[in-house]
């Protein structure tokens, strides 16, 4: 039988020329500062295509020369930089307690940030987020790339529409056909920990930047999780890839509902951590989700204190984390995995817990070397996301520019 050969893409010179352009950004943005020889090596691109690169990039004002760096022996090279003052974002990151909206840099630098309660109806909400964007562009020289939006929920990020948010009010929201209309700038709205996912991989520790597959994991109301696949967010054809809260783990449910199959949401949330902890210091329950979040950081500290209900209680849902990302590891291969949330307060005790889920032996090859760490953004991943998604066009290979 003839084999019927696969027909090759073609890499036309524009398409080369973008690719190395965004090369060339995504290490700015990664190193903040580096001189064309040092471009030039990472990059594998020659010395006179990196100049071209660069004049170019000076000319559009996206890079600046900062001077020359420190001496090395030979000649100090000019240090070249992503231009923070020319180009700047709102990022919007939506809680159901509490929205931020803050003014950054293409660096992911956070200047400004303003905080109000979060109504729970959605177009109340949009209508605080679009006045509070109104006196930050008017304090601006250059207006905003755009605003890019973090939300909670089942998000099209194609559409900027929230198909199914965690309020039963937040039901199919077109997000940014309002806010552009309100603000007249272009609106990026996205899932809040694929968001933060992102945030993680360009502004995050050196182990996790250079990860193939890195795996998300937010735990706060809920347990989410994103995946970065060969640098880019990966969301699925109906963008839900990454719903491990969903994922069972057990065929009890958490405290007080032992009848119920448990999903990792229900066993391993913080909702359920308070509940277990409450349930075994003799405490009654508490309602709302700003509660639970200082509840959950005085748990940390009791159990990092030696606290026996603290620590049991933390290291019960750490233990169902660990196997909600074991499943996920060995299914996607992945070679770091990322949690954010109020229990890495207790770090040393969750890690250890999660990793006693992780097999050992020579055939378990997933988790020799996997890479398992808290957030390094200090809870603003999702905020530094939302300002980082209006640039995404800037950084990728397509000949897309802002």
């Amino acid at each position: 039988m003839e084999r019927v050969s696969q027909p090759r893409s073609i890499l036309r010179v524009g398409h080369v020329r973008a690719a190395n352009r965004a090369a060339v950004l995504r290490l700015l943005r990664r190193h903040r500062q580096l001189s064309r020889a040092e471009l030039a090596r990472r990059t594998s691109l020659s010395d006179a295509a990196v100049s071209r690169i660069i004049a170019e990039l000076v000319l559009q004002d996206l890079i600046v020369e900062l001077g020359s760096g420190p001496e090395t022996g030979g000649r100090p090279g000019v240090r070249l930089a992503l231009n923070e003052d020319r180009f700047k974002a709102i990022g919007v990151d939506i809680q159901n307690f509490e929205t931020r909206v803050s003014l950054g840099t293409v660096a992911g630098r956070v200047l400004t940030t303003e905080r109000f309660r979060t109504p729970s109806n959605p177009t109340e909400a949009l209508e605080k987020i679009a006045a509070s964007v109104r006196p930050i562009c008017e304090g601006l020289v250059h207006p905003p790339v755009g605003i890019g939006v973090s939300t909670r929920g089942l998000v099209d990020n194609r559409t900027g529409v929230a198909e199914l948010g965690s309020n039963p009010a937040w039901v199919h929201v077109e997000m940014r056909a309002y806010l552009t209309g309100r603000t007249g700038i272009p609106v990026f709205v996205e899932n809040n920990v694929r968001a933060a996912a992102l945030a993680e991989y360009v502004f995050g520790s050196a182990d996790v930047q250079g990860a193939q597959c890195l795996l998300f994991l937010m735990v706060s109301e809920g347990v989410g999780m994103a995946i970065v696949l060969n640098d880019k967010v990966y969301r699925g054809p109906r963008m839900a890839a990454g719903e491990i809260g969903q994922m069972v783990i057990s065929d009890r449910g958490g405290p007080e509902r032992d009848n119920r199959p448990g999903c990792l949401e229900l066993l391993a949330s913080d909702a359920a951590t308070c509940e277990r902890y409450n349930a075994l210091a003799g405490m009654k329950s508490r309602a709302s989700s700003s509660s639970c979040t200082q509840q959950i950081r005085q748990i940390c500290q009791l159990a990092m204190e030696g606290d026996p209900a603290a620590r049991a209680a933390l290291n019960e849902s750490a233990r169902y984390l660990g196997l909600g990302i074991f499943n996920a590891v060995w299914a996607l291969d992945a070679d770091a995995v990322v949690i954010d949330g109020t229990l890495t307060e207790a770090w040393p005790l969750v890690s250890a817990a999660i990793r006693e889920q992780f097999p050992e032996g020579p055939q378990f090859l997933n988790f020799r070397n996997l890479v398992l760490r808290p957030s390094a953004l200090g809870g603003e991943a999702s905020l530094i996301g939302a300002i980082t998604v209006p640039f995404a066009p800037l950084f990728a290979s397509e000949e897309n520019h802002i």
